[in-house]
């Protein structure tokens, strides 16, 4: 496995991972790499480190839990403090553009909460001014993730 730091004609800087160079040099030439925040494909790498894959993960123990790294360990209690927030939300559910509106006017109570929206109705809140955080869904903000 061949981990590269990736930019694209914008600047932003990205991971991919590729099975060796020549993988990334023919997913490149056929434009299948791609911006995941603009979609540019124009990607260049970057000067990066190496890393080098030395024991299969099935051979390292408690691999998924290790927090050796001190960038492993602040990110892995950031990750135990969204989770507790994302927890304590009331889950309004599909009602979420319509419970932050009522919020934002005073018409319900301000408190947390969480839910469902449409792009397009994030995109009516975030023009409106309120705040809302989108969130991907992800098994490491489920309830029995990390336990």
């Amino acid at each position: 496995m061949k981990v590269l730091d990736l930019s694209c004609a914008h600047g932003h800087v990205f991971e991919g991972w590729f099975a060796s160079e020549e993988d990334y040099r023919q997913q490149r030439e056929r434009g299948l790499i791609e911006c995941p925040v603009c979609g540019d494909r124009a990607i260049d790498k970057r000067l990066s480190a190496p890393y080098v894959q030395t024991r299969r993960v099935a051979e390292q123990p408690n691999a998924a839990a290790s927090v050796a790294d001190p960038q492993a360990a602040q990110l892995a209690e950031q990750l135990r403090r969204l989770r507790a927030w994302v927890r304590s939300a009331e889950d309004v559910g599909e009602r979420f553009a319509a419970e932050a509106r009522a919020m934002h006017e005073g018409h319900a109570p301000a408190r947390r909460i969480r839910g469902r929206a449409s792009l397009a109705e994030a995109v009516e809140l975030w023009e409106e001014g309120i705040a809302a955080l989108p969130l991907p869904d992800s098994p490491l903000l489920d309830d029995q993730a990390l336990h």
